[in-house]
């Protein structure tokens, strides 16, 4: 068991270190190459603080280790709404960019329905895999596109965060120092992914706990300490734009790009347990959902939206600890969330989108 836990701090350090070196190589790279810092930060950082997720799943997938690397997809995505939009607002209400109300929260809301829609029968197959690892590609060329349309407040605050283009062409000696901290930090993934999955599944079978449950909590929360960063430290510096944006296109990829590229490249795909069916996938899609009314409301996340969300966090983790240790709780947690807290939820959002249609005409 000592061995166990001493594999998995260990992957979670040297992962999150890996993503870090990754992140700041990647980004120094492209900025010194002239790109925009704003598509760095939509493209590369996002990319760069789902590497984690990538890198774990990838792992789990070669190991056999199907329901690890499905519930680090779906359990980051629950985990990055809920714990580091939630936790972020506490610290400074969040201004929403109108543009991720437009078209950034719709596209999350499709692919985490077409995830489920691909999961029903039981697998995400390669064939699922090769499709949504394409609408990666689209999806990034999209935003290199959008980004030369993009305001100069918003330009501005990225450009702040990682870096100016117009500094003048970098050395020969910082450019091998970019490089370097690239393949440091892809050496760093591969390592820490190991030591993380390895940990993980020696501890559920010593506990008798499903592999799922690990990976939706556990994995996903070891995996998100990138996005957690991020966000909770933007918002500390009032870039608000990039604590937002940076959960919305954290979880776009994870599901295209994530879980895409591990189904694709695994010879039988992902399968998907029955209890993620059941609730786990459909919770990531409603939570989904409720960032639009929420975005659209104002477009800013207050401080009582963020202790809300991480009041719901707490009762999923209530859930998965009743799932756990195989008590009724459980099933008692479900039936009230699917005869009393969703419909509530449905009528809540539905309140918060007409509030928000009739702002926009008043506008």
């Amino acid at each position: 068991m000592t061995l166990a836990i001493v594999l998995l701090v260990a992957g979670f350090v040297v992962l999150v270190l890996g993503a870090e070196w990754l992140v700041r190589g990647s980004a120094r790279l492209a900025t010194a190459a002239g790109i925009s810092p704003l598509v760095v930060g939509l493209t590369v950082v996002a990319f760069g603080t789902s590497a984690p997720e990538l890198a774990v799943s990838l792992m789990s997938a070669f190991q056999g280790k199907a329901d690890i690397a499905l519930g680090n997809v779906v359990g980051s995505n629950i985990f990055n709404v809920l714990v580091i939009l939630g936790l972020s607002a506490l610290i400074i209400p969040l201004v929403v960019h109108r543009q991720l109300v437009r078209f950034d929260i719709p596209v999350m809301i499709f692919l985490s329905l077409l995830m489920w829609v691909l999961a029903l029968d039981g697998r995400v197959g390669r064939i699922d895999g090769i499709v949504l690892a394409s609408l990666a590609f689209g999806y990034t060329g999209y935003l290199i596109r959008r980004s030369r349309r993009e305001e100069a407040g918003v330009r501005l605050e990225y450009e702040k965060e990682y870096g100016s283009p117009e500094h003048g062409k970098p050395t020969a000696a910082e450019v091998m120092k970019m490089i370097g901290l690239v393949v440091i930090g892809t050496a760093g993934l591969v390592a820490g992914s190991k030591w993380l999955v390895d940990g993980a599944v020696f501890i559920a079978r010593e506990f008798g706990v499903s592999e799922l449950i690990i990976g939706l909590t556990i994995i996903s929360l070891g995996t998100s300490l990138p996005e957690v960063a991020t966000s909770v430290v933007a918002a500390l510096k009032g870039e608000r734009d990039i604590a937002v944006g940076n959960i919305v296109g954290s979880n776009t990829f994870n599901i295209v790009s994530v879980l895409g590229i591990a189904a694709a490249v695994s010879p039988a795909g992902i399968s998907v347990p029955a209890e993620a069916l059941r609730f786990d996938i459909p919770f990531m899609v409603v939570i989904a959902v409720a960032c639009w009314p929420m975005f659209a409301d104002g477009h800013r996340v207050s401080r009582a939206n963020g202790a809300v969300l991480l009041g719901a966090y707490a009762a999923y983790l209530a859930y998965l600890f009743f799932l756990a240790t195989g008590r009724e709780g459980a099933d008692l947690f479900y039936d009230i969330w699917l005869r009393a807290a969703l419909p509530a939820a449905i009528v809540a959002m539905a309140w918060m989108a007409a509030r928000a249609r009739r702002a926009a005409r008043k506008r």
